[in-house]
């Protein structure tokens, strides 16, 4: 190194000296990297702190302090937090010297939650939240109803202080007014007086524009959603959100909307509310209590952390229901808190359900016919909606934002639960779980059947082209192109169609696949029904992307998939079972856009020709149409050929007419059948094809009197 390179170097380290070091005390750290507390500093960021706020006064109602809790989104951008708790403690803290109020929204970790005894399981555990939330307001104003009086103190950027309208000099308070903050000594302000045991915390703050970006806004739709997720949590306790922005797009636009949530019924409640399809087992109950060990540091009575081997008690709840579909719905909670991305707790669950199945799937093999293939998780959480819940004092979590529960000794706690109570549902003797326990058994194997299926088809897929593999149906008439995005598929109703759409269609695109009559009805049937039927293994085959959860919509072998019936009410229920199967098994095909309903013309009228010219003909899709054009032709002098030809089949046309009206791209018309939503959509199918009959026979009585006669044959 040369002589100015050393001098150099020198020279630098000497100008960093301690000076340069800086030490961020109280919230000021808090101001100075927000994300590190609170995630973001937007929209998102700015909800968790509106969380920290309400699961304080959750925390209380979770011990049974209360059973309501109010939220108020104010027209001038502030938001309030109102309880019916034991209310924040407003005496001294003998370390500190400072009430119990500003203990709590001005230092860093200081609560009442760090096994102190207030608590013995609670959302918050960092003791930052309600701190956090004050460095980041422009505002903060806290009221305390405690020991008949109403208590007060108003904080600016976390500084506690007296803002003008406090004095009452001017009127509504706001962020802007003039501000003193405390010198020497702090106030916690009597307003007020209460009736002898009203207790209560009221908090209303306003977020600091210098902090959060402009377009920070509260989420109207996330806030109702986790106050409905929350009074499912604890049952009895109503949380009311009030919003009074007047925002156009919300519900509160036209003036101040109100909602109040409130459920009795638990996590069984919740479980049922998040579940879409067909019960396939009821909701069922998986409880229990066990006691771990683990050393955590204590503050002893002198105000020093000691290590201390603490007994800690974990109670698991959880709701399991296994329906119809294939889709996975898990919610998991700790305290009431949610982690959307697991933790120890879900892991146990899920290993316990792998175990727990497995061992009966061993059991039970020779009457499922499982063979010699062994489940994996996705087969058993198919289908399934399930809520965990654990409650623990001092839960570890991930970071402040709690996203991941860390505990280790939950899992195994959570694991030995559900496999006792799963184990006892499952080889109960009682008539109604032994049945549910049957079923979902049967439809765990379907569902691991289908999986090795659609993987063993796949593996084929790519070992040969797909129009030279010869598991495709000999009934199949195939097109000569592979060009997915030219490729049509016809799924034809019956035989003597086929014969008529073979003569129709250009072949070097166009496949034409007959079916014969009405195919197995998959809302009512099990999977495993569904996969043992000719005519919906056919179509899945054909279409060659598998089914279900395995259904992969870069396999498909066809651009279109045209369902062609009649034009009857029988085809109306061909085309119905056929947009049941493509619903439940082939979703992906529906949202695509890539599924079509062929319209075939219900009436040929010929109309003669003047002299030698050709009679012209034309073709009418319904019978108000078919009277109307003939009308019209009368009423023009025109001459119609009698009796007009009304098609009862497909098979009834010429090739010539079925490729000129039906099949023909220049001149055809279809109809996409699209999934704009998909749980109405779930809630028709299962009106129309379900097993519950009653709902059924209501619609068909109330619908008679719309029904075209014309169209059945009979």
């Amino acid at each position: 190194m040369t002589t100015a390179k050393k001098a150099a170097t020198s020279k630098s380290a000497q100008d960093y000296t301690a000076h340069h070091l800086q030490v961020l005390e109280g919230l000021e750290a808090v101001r100075k990297r927000p994300g590190m507390y609170i995630g973001s500093t937007d929209g998102r960021g700015l909800m968790h702190c509106l969380w920290e706020i309400i699961d304080n006064a959750v925390d209380e109602a979770l011990g049974g302090h209360g059973s309501r809790i109010e939220v108020i989104l104010h027209a001038d951008g502030s938001v309030e937090v109102r309880d019916e708790g034991r209310g924040v403690p407003v005496d001294i803290e003998p370390r500190s010297g400072l009430t119990g109020v500003e203990l709590v929204y001005t230092r860093l970790h200081a609560g009442g939650k760090f096994g102190g005894g207030s608590y013995t399981a609670s959302g918050g555990l960092h003791g930052v939240g309600a701190s956090v939330v004050n460095a980041l307001s422009a505002r903060m104003d806290v009221q305390v109803d405690r020991g008949g009086k109403t208590y007060a103190m108003s904080f600016r950027r976390g500084e506690p202080g007296v803002f003008s309208d406090d004095a009452g000099i001017v009127g509504e308070p706001s962020p802007d007014h003039a501000f003193t903050p405390y010198v020497n000594t702090s106030e916690l302000a009597v307003i007020g007086k209460v009736r002898r045991g009203v207790s209560g915390t009221r908090v209303r703050y306003w977020a600091d524009p210098q902090i959060f970006t402009k377009d920070a806004a509260f989420d109207d739709t996330g806030l109702r959603d986790r106050a409905r997720q929350t009074s499912f949590l604890i049952p009895g306790l109503a949380i009311v959100v009030r919003d009074e922005r007047r925002l156009p797009g919300t519900p509160g636009e036209d003036g101040p909307h109100e909602e109040t949530f409130v459920h009795d019924g638990g996590i069984s409640e919740y479980c049922e509310f998040l579940a879409t399809d067909s019960p396939v087992t009821p909701t069922w109950r998986l409880q229990g209590t066990h006691s771990f060990s683990e050393t955590v540091p204590v503050l002893d009575s002198a105000g020093h952390m000691v290590s201390t081997e603490v007994e800690r008690e974990c109670g698991v709840d959880v709701a399991v229901r296994w329906g119809t579909g294939y889709d996975t719905t898990v919610r998991s909670f700790v305290n009431i808190i949610a982690t959307p991305k697991g933790g120890t707790h879900l892991a146990g669950f899920e290993q316990a359900m792998l175990k727990v199945v497995r061992k009966q799937l061993e059991v039970n093999a020779r009457r499922l016919k499982v063979g010699g293939d062994k489940v994996e998780k996705d087969d058993v959480l198919a289908g399934l909606t399930a809520v965990v819940t654990v409650r623990l004092a001092e839960p570890q979590f991930e970071g402040q934002t709690k996203e991941v529960l860390g505990t280790p000794a939950v899992r195994a706690i959570v694991a030995r639960v559900v496999e006792q109570e799963l184990t006892a549902l499952l080889t109960s003797r009682k008539r109604e779980d032994k049945s549910a326990a049957s079923l979902v058994l049967e439809k765990i194997v379907a569902e691991m059947k289908s999986r090795i299926s659609a993987r063993q088809h796949k593996e084929t897929q790519r070992k040969k082209n797909a129009l030279e593999s010869s598991s495709l149906p000999a009934k199949l008439a195939d097109c000569r192109s592979n060009d997915t995005e030219r490729t049509e598929l016809f799924i034809v109703e019956g035989d003597s169609a086929l014969g008529t759409a073979k003569l129709a269609r250009s072949s070097d695109y166009q496949a034409l696949l007959p079916i014969r009559g009405k195919i197995l009805n998959v809302q009512k049937a099990s999977i495993g029904d569904m996969l043992k039927n000719a005519e919906c293994a056919s179509i899945i085959q054909v279409i060659g992307a598998g089914s279900g959860r395995s259904f992969d919509i870069d396999a498909v072998r066809y651009g279109k998939v045209i369902i062609m019936t009649d034009a009857d009410v029988d085809g109306a229920h061909i085309r119905t079972l056929l947009l049941t199967l493509f619903f439940r098994y082939m979703r992906p095909l529906l949202e695509a856009g890539r599924v079509f309903a062929a319209v075939p013309p219900l009436h040929r009228i010929e109309v003669v020709g003047a002299g030698s010219r050709k009679n012209e003909l034309i073709y009418t899709y319904s019978e108000a149409e078919m009277r109307s054009t003939v009308a019209s032709l009368t009423r023009r002098g025109k001459s119609i050929k009698q009796p007009l030809q009304r098609y009862k089949g497909l098979g009834e046309m010429d090739a010539d007419q079925l490729a000129e009206t039906t099949m023909d791209p220049r001149h055809r018309t279809l109809r996409r059948v699209t999934v704009d939503a998909a749980a109405a959509a779930e809630r028709t199918f299962e009106l129309l094809m379900g097993t519950d009959v009653a709902p059924r026979k209501d619609f068909i009585v109330s619908s008679a009197a719309t029904l075209d006669r014309e169209r059945i044959d009979a």
